[in-house]
C-alpha cells in the first residue's frame, strides 16, 4: 500500500514510516499541509495518514481542502488530542478514522487495511441504486435528491448508498459501522450520529423532506 504520512514531526514520521514499511507498505513523508496538498497532486496513494496539529496548514483545513475538492483518498487522522470533542470535529471534517498518539504501528496497519477496503464496497454492486427521489451512482462516487447533484465525499456516500439499498428497513448503528466503515466494534464516539447529521443536512439543503427517520435507541430508517 503506498501511504502519505504527513507529521511536522521528523522524528516521530521518521520511527513510524520505517514500522510500516516492515508491514510491506511503501511511504512517503512530508511534514506540513501545503506539502501534503502537493504531494497529493503529483502522485497517487493509497491512504494518508495526517496529523492533526502542523504549522502553516493543519490537518482539519487539509482535509477540508481534500473534501472540498471531492478527493475521496481514505485519510487517518493522528493527534495527541484524544478528546470526544476533537474525534468528532476531525471526523466531521471528513477523517475516515481518528487516531490517537501514541499509536502502535501493527493497529495503525490494520486501520488502513480497513479504511482502504472501505474505498472497495462498489465492487460487484450496480451502477445505480435508487429509492424515492434519491439516486446514488456507486461506482462515479455520485449522488442526487430530485435531480439535485448532492456534494458528498465518500464516506457520506457510502453512509447513503446503505439506506438507499434498504429503503423502509431500520439499520442499526453496528450495522452501518460495519457496512460504512469496515469495523466489527463500534467506537466510543456518536461516530454514525455525526454523520447522519451531516448527510440530512445535504439531503434537505433545498427545502426537502428529511427522508431519514431516527429509530429511537436502535437507529436509522431511509423512509420507503
Amino acid at each position: 500500500m503506498k501511504i502519505l504520512l504527513v507529521d511536522d514531526d521528523p522524528v516521530f514520521a521518521e520511527a513510524l514510516a520505517e514500522e510500516l514499511t516492515g508491514f510491506g507498505h511503501s511511504l512517503a513523508v512530508v511534514g506540513d499541509g501545503r506539502a501534503a496538498l502537493q504531494a497529493v497532486d503529483q502522485d497517487a496513494h493509497d491512504a494518508v495518514v495526517l496529523d492533526r496539529m502542523m504549522p502553516r496548514v493543519d490537518g482539519i483545513a487539509l482535509l477540508e481542502r481534500l473534501r472540498a475538492d471531492a478527493r475521496s483518498i481514505p485519510v487517518i487522522m493522528l493527534s495527541a488530542r484524544g478528546g470526544s470533542d476533537d474525534k468528532i470535529s476531525g471526523l466531521a471534517a471528513g477523517a475516515d478514522d481518528y487516531v490517537v498518539k501514541p499509536v502502535e504501528a501493527a493497529e495503525l496497519h490494520a486501520r488502513l487495511q480497513a479504511v482502504v477496503r472501505g474505498r472497495q464496497w462498489t465492487r460487484g454492486t450496480s451502477d445505480t441504486l435508487r429509492a424515492g427521489d434519491i439516486v446514488v451512482s456507486p461506482t462515479r462516487f455520485r449522488a442526487w435528491r430530485a435531480d439535485r447533484p448532492l456534494d458528498l465525499p465518500n464516506l457520506e456516500l457510502k453512509l447513503l448508498a446503505e439506506f438507499v439499498r434498504q429503503p423502509g428497513s431500520v439499520l442499526t448503528r453496528a450495522m452501518l459501522i460495519e457496512r460504512v466503515w469496515g469495523y466489527d466494534f463500534e467506537p466510543e464516539t456518536n461516530l454514525v450520529d455525526v454523520y447522519v447529521r451531516r448527510l440530512r443536512q445535504k439531503l434537505t439543503a433545498a427545502g426537502e423532506d428529511d427522508p431519514i427517520a431516527t429509530m429511537r435507541g436502535v437507529g436509522y430508517m431511509l423512509r420507503g
